[in-house]
């Protein structure tokens, strides 16, 4: 077997969320993150000392990190959590219910029942009977769990006093809410200096990304969008300040040494988004290494790396190497992140036993050792999110990496290094004189500049960006009424926030959150910052939205009982004529090169059995020899439908709950395929209980692994009462 040098990238950041004008967070994603997410992840790695990682850390999210560990910030989220109950008045009320919820349910919500209960009230009330009905016990305890759930539970539980509150559950005090703010406030105390630990130890690699995570190409030259896909919307005038991008990666490495006690070697460029110019830059400032995605690379050198069955990518050995990248008299060498296995763990591990996954996944890289055949070790680069992806996790995803950290420790044959370690250990490193221009997501540039709302973003930056530079040249040139110096750092500094990528993620149909508005607010707030700071008014332009309400996932409730023939062929129209929809138009393509299989989901009743219907989009499992469904329903229990289809036929289902495997009989479940889904499952197969509610979910697993879900977002809630033509009650 070759020797595999694996490269584990965890990448950490976090939008500025601090309103420039008044320095308060109106978004608390970086303070929720910090305590579920950060401490934990490099904390962790004392238990595996042969395990060396790279953690990038953005400055602008270190910076927002210092500030809450400080305590002199405002944040209005933080401030009504741990507000004395009784003091609330009806708006903060409001404010709370629309907060206190937004969590994932499965894996946060989940673990206090007490938490799933207020939910559920809520829910089937509404916020404004809620708002009404709820007592001083509901207020503190949803002030309470709204918190508790994003505090990392291992830190909770090696704390005495923290403990305590965590094992109550709930029927809080206020002397418990202070408890549990003194304990976060610690916690975020503890998380640059794990870090700075775990890199004095040598076990971690720091790397950065410019200062407010720009996409530096873009900065430099938005025409380069047109390199990587000719059919980008052309922004006439183009932007270009490729001074805008030194000063971004300037910032970085000198706030990045004054925190952590030395210069990075290391950038994860933001989005892994490279170009000649923007990697020129970034070498002549003294980055040794950049990391971006397959998609560059192949693009770079012509070739492709379509996987086998056992996930064993074509020209393995060109994707498994470093590439120095050398430009005129200055070159920087590239790692390129294998975008499948980045994806298991990111997408599909989350759905699988803990130690099944991690097996998983060392039995894929050990593959790559036996198969690949090359000269040199191979530098296998897993990079993605370190923290989003742990929200899908059961226990935060600590059992999976201590799984798979373990096995890898254990794996003579496969070494864990950091990224500067890799490049030390390579052997010699095949080189190129250009990078393919591009980022991790379809090697191009569409989701920041593809979409109308991105180019209405990019104009009102360019608009400010010159409005900026000609009160700059003002006050060169000391004409009277220009601004101060002062004037042109705090607006410069406003302008460098806007640079960011994360408005534009946001802009245009591929991303949406609960939070769209307040993301297009901020983005605004920092261009009208900058006319601000230089004495004049903002544009009426800014004071308009950008981003249009998202098409979100369509819901339609039953609207009568069905009748259905379960053959798994699209009958005549009446059959399924009155069931509930589930529709959140996939088929406008693949997110992050991820395509979709699975359209649309119906569901209905009759007064014996719950039917389901899938629909795949057409044309998408004609690629899939065999797969594997699974329709999982839970009540007062869980139970699942699993079936196989091996050549577009099923060939054998069952029934599992519990221990229990139920395959029949047919009056008691149907399943069927021929072009569509359609599942029936008897009234009596139901635990009876109090329980007016059903939650539907629908996965699609293939080779051992989840390919795709509906909801994407979790559950689909079905509510059991005779109005909406269900039954009443289970049983």
């Amino acid at each position: 077997m070759n020797r595999v040098h694996l490269v584990l990238l965890w990448h950490m950041h976090q939008p500025q969320y601090r309103d420039p004008a008044t320095g308060t967070y109106l978004l608390p994603w970086t303070r929720l993150h910090a305590l579920k997410d950060y401490w934990g992840m490099v904390k962790i790695l004392e238990e595996f000392p042969g395990v060396h990682v790279t953690f990038n850390l953005v400055p602008s999210l270190v910076a927002q990190i210092e500030e809450y560990a400080g305590g002199m910030f405002r944040e209005p989220w933080h401030e009504l959590a741990f507000r004395p109950a009784e003091t609330l008045n009806t708006e903060e009320k409001t404010e709370i219910l629309s907060r206190g919820f937004q969590v994932n349910r499965e894996h946060l919500m989940r673990r206090w029942p007490r938490y799933v209960e207020l939910a559920d009230w809520v829910h089937a009330s509404g916020e404004e009977t809620a708002a009404a009905t709820f007592g001083l016990r509901d207020w503190r305890d949803l002030q309470v769990l709204s918190q508790l759930a994003w505090t990392d539970p291992e830190w909770v539980g090696a704390d005495p006093e923290f403990a305590r509150v965590l094992r109550k559950g709930g029927d809080f005090s206020e002397h418990d809410k202070e408890t549990l703010r003194a304990g976060q406030q610690e916690l975020l105390r503890s998380i640059v200096p794990e870090y700075r630990r775990a890199a004095a130890r040598g076990q971690i690699e720091i790397s950065t990304t410019p200062f407010y995570h720009p996409i530096l190409p873009l900065l430099c030259d938005t025409d380069i969008a047109r390199a990587a896909n000719p059919a980008t919307p052309v922004l006439e005038p183009p932007f270009r300040h490729a001074e805008d991008a030194a000063e971004q990666l300037r910032r970085a490495r000198s706030y990045h040494e004054s925190v952590f006690g030395r210069a990075p070697q290391g950038l994860w460029p933001s989005e892994g988004s490279v170009s000649d110019q923007a990697l020129g830059i970034a070498a002549e400032l003294g980055f040794r290494w950049f990391a971006s995605d397959e998609g560059v690379l192949g693009r770079t050198l012509g070739i492709a790396f379509g996987r086998d069955t056992a996930g064993v990518p074509a020209n393995a050995e060109r994707l498994y190497s470093p590439l120095r990248v050398r430009l005129g008299d200055r070159e920087i060498t590239g790692f390129f992140r294998d975008h499948y296995l980045s994806d298991l763990i990111g997408f599909a591990y989350s759905r699988m036993e803990a130690g099944t996954a991690a097996a998983d996944l060392h039995g894929r890289i050990r593959t790559l050792g036996e198969r690949v055949r090359t000269s040199r070790p191979l530098t296998v680069a897993i990079i993605l999110d370190g923290e989003n992806a742990w929200e899908y996790y059961p226990g935060g995803g600590r059992e999976f990496l201590r799984q798979f950290y373990g096995r890898m420790e254990a794996d003579a044959d496969i070494r864990a290094l950091t990224a500067s370690e890799a490049v030390v250990g390579a052997g010699e490193i095949p080189e190129v004189g250009q990078i393919s221009p591009g980022s991790w997501i379809d090697a191009n540039f569409d989701i920041w500049i593809g979409h109308q709302e991105d180019m209405v973003a990019w104009e009102l930056l360019r608009e400010a960006r010159a409005f900026y530079a000609r009160e700059q040249q003002n006050r060169h040139q000391g004409i009277a009424g220009a601004p101060t110096e002062p004037q042109l750092a705090r607006a410069y500094e406003s302008l460098m926030a806007a640079e960011g990528s994360d408005w534009c993620w946001w802009f245009g149909p591929e991303h949406s959150t609960a939070n769209d508005a307040e993301f297009d607010a901020l983005f605004r707030k920092h261009l009208t910052e900058i006319y601000l700071a230089l004495g004049r008014e903002a544009p009426d332009g800014l004071a308009e939205p950008i981003k249009r309400k998202p098409e979100r996932a369509r819901v339609v409730p039953p609207s009568g009982y069905l009748n259905v023939v379960v053959d798994g062929r699209e009958g005549s129209y009446f059959e399924w004529l009155g069931a509930g929809l589930y529709s959140a138009n996939r088929r406008s393509g693949a997110m992050h090169g991820r395509a979709p299989f699975l359209d649309e989901l119906r569901f209905g009743f009759n007064d014996r059995f719950l039917f389901v219907r899938v629909d795949p989009l057409p044309g998408s499992l004609a690629q899939l020899a065999e797969w594997e469904f699974r329709i999982t329903v839970r009540a007062n229990e869980e139970m699942r439908v699993v079936g196989r289809v091996g050549q577009g036929k099923l060939t054998s289902f069952y029934l599992e709950r519990g221990d229990q495997k139920i395959s029949g009989p047919q009056e008691k479940i149907a399943v069927a395929f021929d072009g569509i889904l359609e599942v029936a499952i008897g009234r009596e197969m139901f635990i009876p209980g109090p329980q007016n509610w059903l939650a539907l979910g629908v996965a699609l697993w293939h080779e051992g692994l989840p390919l795709d879900v509906l909801p994407a977002e979790g559950w689909l809630e079905i509510k059991l009462e005779e109005e909406s033509f269900a039954w009443p009650r289970l049983g």
